[in-house]
């Protein structure tokens, strides 16, 4: 992950863990795992794919989709 930014990613996960344990009633833990080992969090590493920039409810239809589907249908525009 690059430097720069970690500190995005920093501020963007409470709320898509928030929204993790909300939805789907997990423990903090469970839903850190779960976020963690995704997909999507990998691509939210990735400053080149830009999903960095999607909002947190955003990324967390995303983790959903990716959960029920297996694929991400990202946004045309990030």
């Amino acid at each position: 992950m690059s430097k720069n930014i970690s500190p995005v990613i920093a501020m963007i996960t409470p709320g898509i863990l928030n929204l993790i344990i909300e939805n789907r009633n997990l423990s903090l833990n469970d839903a850190a795992d779960l976020l963690y080992h995704s997909q999507l969090y990998k691509d939210l590493e990735d400053e080149k794919t830009k999903v960095w920039r999607l909002s947190y409810p955003l990324l967390y239809d995303l983790l959903e989709e990716e959960l029920t589907t297996g694929k991400i249908t990202y946004p045309e525009e990030q």
